[in-house]
């Protein structure tokens, strides 16, 4: 339990870290706004990519209480559990956002005073939150969760261009973004609407009728590796079978 959840602290304080540092520095670079969002998106998708690819086996890379949450509803995580991994991420999100801001000679904590607010931008997250839960869970459903390195990295990437929100889709993130007053940050006023229009989508995910884990059998990997899929002869097996029988036989 220990290893679990300092994996997923460390994993929330990283992807923190590249999404703010990121941010910072596109700014110290460029004026050009389009140039910094580029920058931040590439830093933040890399970085999760190698985040999920290094702590998945371990912790299951949730690194978001979004995630997380829909682990507890599906009852693959006990309460005592789920209620822990969401406490480190948030705590790994604000020790984040310190780091990122100490990196670049700011305070550690300076809130922000960068507006995100209004029923565009709150359904951006709806749309940005939902596509990630639900890419997760194919992924789980499927058992290729080797992609998952890959493909939820992607979905963030593309959401921070086509939603209107540039795709927080985590709650642990979003309270963390509110304590860097530079170009990643969201006024603190602004956080618990994100995060409650953020939880409007993980919903959706559970009810699915794949969905009916019990919970005497958790399944705390988020990305299951590749070894959980069920084991298939390889191809062409059956006809060497065959061959060899009717050798046999002759």
């Amino acid at each position: 339990m220990p290893r679990r959840l300092f994996a997923e602290y460390l994993g929330a304080a990283m992807l923190v870290a590249a999404v703010v540092g990121s941010g910072i520095m596109g700014t110290l670079l460029t004026n050009d706004d389009a140039v910094v969002l580029i920058l931040n998106m590439m830093s933040t998708i890399l970085a999760l990519g190698a985040l999920i690819w290094m702590l998945g086996p371990i912790s299951g890379a949730h690194f978001n209480p979004a995630v997380t949450a829909v682990t507890l509803v599906k009852r693959e995580i006990n309460p005592g559990e789920g209620i822990a991994y969401i406490g480190v991420q948030i705590l790994g999100g604000l020790s984040g956002v310190a780091l990122a801001n100490v990196m670049f000679d700011l305070p550690a904590f300076d809130p922000s005073s960068n507006a995100r607010n209004g029923l565009p931008i709150w359904l951006g997250e709806i749309v940005a939150t939902a596509g990630l839960i639900l890419i997760i869970g194919a992924l789980t459903r499927t058992g290729r969760g080797h992609l998952g390195p890959i493909l939820v990295p992607a979905w963030i990437g593309a959401a921070y261009f086509f939603t209107s929100s540039t795709s927080f889709a985590n709650p642990a993130v979003t309270i963390g973004r509110s304590m860097t007053d530079t170009f990643t940050g969201i006024a603190p006023s602004d956080v618990l609407p994100f995060i409650a229009f953020q939880l409007v989508a993980p919903p959706s995910e559970p009810f699915s009728p794949e969905c009916s884990t019990p919970i005497s059998t958790p399944s705390r990997s988020t990305y299951p590796t590749q070894s959980t899929r069920t084991s298939r002869p390889p191809k062409g097996s059956h006809v060497r079978q065959a061959l060899g029988a009717v050798r046999l036989r002759s």
